[in-house]
């Protein structure tokens, strides 16, 4: 039998944030019992419910925590050409999709229509178009055009990531090759990218 450790709150719901992480990204959503988190993390069922009154609660934890590391790991380099931003930061972007499969497919999948998970996706989204408009130099660019084709083409990406992990058809490359090309086809119409996002 497991020695329960004597830890303060927050270690504690720390621990059952790292327990529910790794359980969620190896399994289906619908797999994934509270009886087996308590039962990972060595507490009782009582216990982890204190936390997370129950697996829905839990998981949207876990999926903020996963959002905010997911940013930390897309800083953009302003220093870099804006396409080899992009590519650096869609890299990181689909390694974490690829590592969390699981988590990223029941966030965008089986809770599709959950206020609380579609609030972190959101404010995400919203944070990644602020890095992009600060960092490409994009915000330049005079209305709102940018910003609003910016947005969609985060969506897009989402989109296109949760069907490339659903079905794999395509390589990790073509994946994130039309998403850089999704982009640059979308602000053409709008905006001179001659020098900016010049490629080689």
């Amino acid at each position: 039998m497991t020695t329960r450790r004597r830890l303060d709150p927050a270690e504690r719901r720390g621990e059952l944030l790292d327990t529910g992480a790794q359980l969620f990204a190896a399994k289906p959503y619908d797999e994934v019992f509270m009886e087996e988190v308590a039962e990972r993390a060595g507490v009782s069922r009582a216990l982890l419910y204190r936390y997370f009154p129950n697996k829905r609660d839990l998981f949207a934890a876990v999926y903020q925590q996963a959002a905010d590391q997911l940013l930390t790991r897309t800083e953009l380099d302003p220093t870099r050409p804006v396409p080899e931003q992009l590519r650096a930061g869609l890299d990181a972007h689909i390694d974490y999709f690829t590592a969390n499969r699981h988590t990223a497919l029941a966030a965008n999948r089986v809770l599709s229509g959950d206020p609380v998970i579609q609030a972190v996706i959101t404010d995400e989204l919203t944070e990644l178009r602020r890095r992009l408009l600060h960092s490409t130099g994009l915000g330049d660019a005079p209305g709102e055009l940018v910003p609003a084709a910016l947005m969609s083409w985060l969506v897009f990406v989402r989109t296109l990531c949760v069907e490339w992990l659903t079905h794999q058809t395509f390589s990790r490359t073509e994946l994130r090759e039309m998403c850089v090309g999704a982009l640059l086809g979308a602000l053409r119409p709008v905006m001179d990218l001659d020098g900016a996002f010049a490629t080689d």
